[in-house]
């Protein structure tokens, strides 16, 4: 099984960690991160467009004139979906753009996110992502001791103070364990995890 080396904030090497095989070692297959990323902004969709058709559209009541005798075609109600202001043939409306895809899916894709990281030598973990106070320079100057522009950051748990202090930087994304998802992985370019963080991914994804 493959190591890797254990940082502190300052990049300090503290320890090494052996990474679990079935999930930061697995084959990268691309068309399970294409359907689980599908899905992901699938169900990210409000799904709240929406358009009047012609039973909802106001007016049109009365018959614009008499059905034979004028040399025109004949038409019932001013809202037709031939007349300007008419409503709308099949148009949208509200609906779950989401649809559904199985577990094991998921977590094969994960594995294969995590693993193309670790491929990529895109993979840092540190012994904890602690800050005394909520301020935006502390992350900033964290990513650039480690030489990093764009980061997902993956605590064991949620940390209000790190969050917040990583909000405002625009390429950085901050996640509990349990939210670790294949979009955010791909969108990063590295991904750097609490050593807690890669316990609780490695229980997850191991089983």
């Amino acid at each position: 099984m493959p190591t890797i080396d254990v940082y502190n904030i300052n990049r300090e090497k503290v320890s090494e960690v052996t990474l679990d095989e079935q999930v930061f070692g697995a084959d990268v297959k691309e068309h399970l991160l294409y359907a689980v990323v599908r899905y992901q902004l699938a169900k990210r969709r409000q799904g709240t467009h929406k358009v009047k058709g012609r039973s909802e559209v106001s007016g049109g009541g009365r018959k614009p004139w008499r059905q034979k005798g004028t040399g025109r075609a004949r038409v019932g109600s001013s809202r037709s979906p031939l007349w300007r202001g008419g409503g709308v043939v099949f148009g949208p409306v509200p609906r779950d753009h989401g649809f559904k895809l199985n577990k094991k899916v998921r977590k094969a894709a994960l594995r294969s996110a995590l693993s193309r990281r670790a491929q990529e030598g895109a993979l840092v973990v540190l012994d904890n992502l602690e800050v005394d106070e909520i301020k935006t320079k502390a992350v900033a100057d964290l990513l650039d001791r480690f030489g990093l522009s764009d980061a997902l950051f993956v605590l064991a748990s949620r940390d209000e103070r790190f969050t917040r202090s990583a909000r405002n930087l625009p390429r950085v994304t901050v996640l509990p364990s349990e939210g670790l998802n294949v979009y955010d992985v791909l969108h990063r370019r590295n991904l750097v995890l609490t050593q807690g963080a890669l316990e609780a991914v490695t229980q997850r994804l191991a089983r």
